[in-house]
Order: structure tokens, then C-alpha cells, then sequence
């Protein structure tokens, strides 16, 4: 059962106030963090104010909503009022916001509680949460292992109970890929499908914000709260949003059967074979769920890479050229105006955003632009084309998320292009704008989680919401839990 709505029903039912369902997962928070390491900033006094609210609003008799006395996490990427927003970088490590995103408005109205801001790769940049100028977060399966990136401190923060559900940031898979890693369901919805007003900057035609949560229905309830048109963002999509609940079957549409394709060119070579066979099991049982199944070729799906890694640093090194000690954020003390921009950038900036910037700057040069840039964005447009003519063919695309499960910390430091191969599978979705969304479909050896991806058209999240929850109740991966448990209820 959805934990949003079991906590929903007590909450209506006052076999539990708000606040003592905060406290619980403070309590919590708090025992697990010198393990788990997933928050850079815990808000308890705001937490149980707002819990308080709620209570007031139960005793008045007022309904609630799904949302109302929920504890949740978010990404600290996302402007907060009033509460420090660092992007995991020291350039931002006293930035207070004076603003708020709208993604958090929207669950503030919601009356959900904001228990703080969950750690991150900088400024999202990497797969692993290990690119964070403030802490190391851990894979609550495995505290030795990497909680994925660059939506770690989220991702671990959900599979360790140290709260209901989370919010993350998905520019290339960051939120897709550390659900595999964290064994719970992580959404990237359609670009401009979710406001973009309030969150910072990666890389602007390529960022989406969504949601991370034990189950389908706890994902769903999520991103019917903060999707929808926002005039703040010009690239909102001015589109309805529909009623995902709806699309939540035990049985996959038997009026219309369900066509399934299946990626050809991700799978083969660099797929761990334990990961391949996951996925294989998990397609039969689609299959078996009433699906039709069907190879696809999608030919340019492995040029996504090289190009995201074009593209995604040429945009980082426009929108990052905004911290330079001026406005905002760190600001050393120099003699003249070039030394500040440089020496605050210089001590701002952790290893892999500098790589970045340097990258997305050559890239972007004169006498570099048709070559690299130019290309990278024809390369784009055909990756999409291949996503249209599938969608011509089948409803839903599914791949693994991930060629592999989590990897040991410090394991790919040293080695950036392998860790930018996390991101194979996933990055692809990106560059073509269009939903997905990953699920546990079995653990390895070890016993750590595996995902499985699913793909559908630009708005079409219902798609995923109805495949993703059919598969989600004929399976039982969703119900295990990491050792590190979360409160009892969970």
C-alpha cells in the first residue's frame, strides 16, 4: 500500500497527529544520519510548526489532502525561503534564498512538511553524490557504496525511512539512476511537465524536476502535487495535468493491449550479466501481465553519451558563469575586480563543475562550436527521432536504468568517463525531453538493488504510472527494506 496513504488514513482517522509522525521521522533522521549522511540540512523547528498546522486544520475539522502532514525531503537545489540552498557547493555555502521554487510553494499548499535539504553531487554534477564539498552520503543497502547521483542525498534518504518520499533533479538520470542504486522508484517526468522556476541551474533544456518514493502510487501522488503550468517558466507546458490515480491498475489496459518495446542496443556489451537477467525476468513478466512484446531499435541510443557530455557542460558553463563573487555566494577578498572573479571561483568550485566549465567553455569557443556544439545538437535531434519512431511501433520503451548496480565509494573518482557511463541508459531520455521512470526489479548477489527503466512518449507519465504499478503488484521487490530501517509504519 501506498506509506502516503496509510499515513493519510491516520492522520483522518486520529490514530496519530501530525507532529507525532514528525517527530517519529526526526527521530529517526537524526539516529541514522552519522550513517547515512543524506541531509545537509535538517529544518525541525519548521518541520513540527508546520506538522502543528495541520493538526489545527484536523481539529477544525478541514479536510486534508494526500500531502498534508507528510514528511518529505528536498533536493538542496531547489530555492527555499529562507532556508540555506547550497547546491552542495562552498560558492553557495551561505546563500539564503529570498524567493521560493514553485515545486516547494506547491507543497507547502499541499501542507506537506519539509523535514530539509537532502546532500547532492554539486551543482548535480555526477553519479555518485560523491562530488559534494560537504559530505559523503551512503547506499543505506551498503554503507560502503554509493547512493547513486547526482539525487543521492534524496534517494538515500526515502530507502533509509528518514522520510515518506523526496524530490530530486534529473538532468542526464539523477533521479532514475540512484533509485536503481537505492532499490525504491524514481520519476523523471516530461520536460517543462514540472516548473523549473526556483531551481538552480545545470544545464536548462535538459533539467526536470520529479519525484523519488518507496512505490508507483507514492511517485504518482508526488507529481500530481507539483506538476502543471507555471507562467514563471517559459518552458512549462501550458497542458492540463491529468489524474494519475486513475492509471493506477493491478492488471495492465486489457481493452487496449499494451505494447512494449524492448531497447535492443541496450542490452550486449558492458550490461552486468546479473542486471541483463533481472531485466529479462522482469520483461516476461509484463509479458505475463498481459503486455505485448516487441524488440526495438532505437540506432542512435548509444551516441547519447558523447553528446550529453557536450551539450549538458556547454550550458553548465554559461549558467554557472553567474557565480563570480559579485551578486551572491562566496566572495574572496582581492585588490581588484579580475583576482575576486577568479580566486572566488577557484576556491567556489569543486573538481568536477571546473572539468565541466572547461569543457562546455572549449566547446562552446570560436572555431569550436560547429564541430562540437552544432553536431552534438544534430546528434539530438536524431536521438529524438529514433524515440518518435518507437513510439510509432509500441506504448512503453523499457531497458535497465543502469548497466549496473551501486558501485563502491571512491571505486570511479579517479576515473570520470567511467563514471559518466552510469548514465548510459538514462541520458538518452533527456536529450529527447521525454518521461521515465525507474523501478526494482531484483537484487544481485550481494544484495543490492537492480532497476528497470520505462520509457513512454512526452506526456505520457500515465503510461509508466499504469505499466510501473501492474508490474509493481505482481512483484515483491518493493517491500524489501535496507538494514538501516525506517520507522515502524514503513
Amino acid at each position: 500500500m501506498s506509506l502516503i496513504r496509510e499515513l493519510h488514513q491516520q492522520l483522518v482517522n486520529k490514530e496519530r497527529s501530525a507532529v507525532e509522525i514528525t517527530q517519529e521521522y526526526l527521530a529517526q533522521l537524526e539516529q541514522l544520519e552519522p550513517t547515512v549522511n543524506s541531509f545537509l540540512t535538517v529544518t525541525g523547528e519548521l518541520a513540527l510548526a508546520q506538522a502543528q498546522q495541520v493538526d489545527v486544520q484536523l481539529a477544525a475539522g478541514e479536510s486534508l489532502g494526500l500531502l498534508s502532514g507528510i514528511p518529505l525531503g528536498l533536493k538542496d537545489n531547489l530555492c527555499t525561503h529562507g532556508i540555506r540552498t547550497t547546491c552542495a557547493s562552498k560558492v553557495l555555502g551561505n546563500f539564503v534564498p529570498p524567493y521560493e521554487s514553485t515545486v516547494t510553494q506547491r507543497l507547502a499548499q499541499a501542507g506537506a512538511i519539509c523535514l530539509g535539504k537532502t546532500n547532492l553531487d554539486e551543482f548535480a554534477m555526477g553519479s555518485s553524490t560523491e562530488n559534494s564539498a560537504y559530505q559523503l552520503t551512503a547506499n543505506p543497502w551498503d554503507p560502503q557504496r554509493v547512493p547513486g547521483g547526482s539525487s543521492g542525498g534524496s534517494a538515500a534518504a526515502v530507502a533509509a525511512g528518514e522520510c515518506v518520499a523526496a524530490l530530486g533533479s534529473d538532468t542526464g538520470g539523477s533521479i532514475r539512476q540512484p533509485a536503481s542504486f537505492c532499490g525504491i522508484v524514481g520519476l523523471k517526468p516530461t520536460y517543462g511537465r514540472v516548473s523549473r522556476y526556483g531551481l538552480v541551474a545545470y544545464a536548462s533544456s535538459l533539467d526536470q524536476i520529479g519525484p523519488l518514493a518507496y512505490t508507483v502510487e507514492d511517485a504518482a501522488i508526488l507529481l500530481q502535487a507539483v506538476a502543471g503550468h507555471d507562467s514563471r517558466d517559459a518552458t512549462s507546458i501550458p497542458q492540463p495535468v491529468p489524474d494519475y490515480g486513475q492509471a493506477l491498475r493491478p492488471r495492465l489496459n486489457q481493452r487496449s493491449k499494451r505494447r512494449i518495446g524492448v531497447i535492443q542496443e541496450t542490452f550486449g556489451s558492458g550490461l552486468d550479466p546479473v542486471v541483463q537477467a533481472a531485466v529479462e525476468k522482469a520483461i516476461q513478466q509484463l509479458q505475463e501481465l498481459g503486455a505485448e512484446i516487441q524488440v526495438i531499435s532505437c540506432p542512435r541510443f548509444r551516441y547519447g553519451l558523447p553528446a550529453y557530455y557536450i551539450i549538458a557542460p556547454s550550458e553548465a558553463s554559461s549558467n554557472l558563469a553567474r557565480y563570480d563573487g559579485v551578486k551572491y555566494g562566496l566572495r574572496t577578498d582581492d585588490t581588484s575586480l579580475m583576482s575576486m572573479y577568479t580566486r572566488t571561483r577557484a576556491q567556489g568550485f569543486g573538481a568536477e563543475v571546473k572539468r565541466r566549465i572547461m569543457i562546455g567553455t572549449y566547446a562552446l569557443s570560436a572555431g569550436y562550436y560547429d564541430a562540437y556544439y552544432l553536431k552534438a545538437q544534430k546528434v539530438r535531434t536524431l536521438i529524438k527521432q529514433d524515440f518518435e519512431n518507437a513510439f510509432n511501433q509500441v506504448d512503453v520503451l523499457v531497458c535497465p536504468t543502469s548497466p549496473t548496480t551501486a558501485f563502491q565509494a571512491g571505486e570511479k573518482t579517479d576515473d570520470p568517463l567511467g563514471m559518466y557511463l552510469s548514465d548510459l541508459m538514462t541520458i538518452p531520455v533527456n536529450l529527447a525531453g521525454l518521461p521515465a521512470m525507474s523501478l526494482p526489479c531484483g537484487f544481485d548477489e550481494q544484495g543490492l538493488p537492480i532497476g528497470l527503466q520505462l520509457i513512454s512518449n512526452v506526456l505520457r507519465e500515465d503510461l509508466l504510472f499504469e505499466v510501473g504499478y501492474a508490474y509493481e503488484q505482481a512483484t515483491e521487490w518493493h517491500r524489501r527494506r535496507p538494514r538501516l530501517n525506517g520507522p515502524s509504519n514503513s
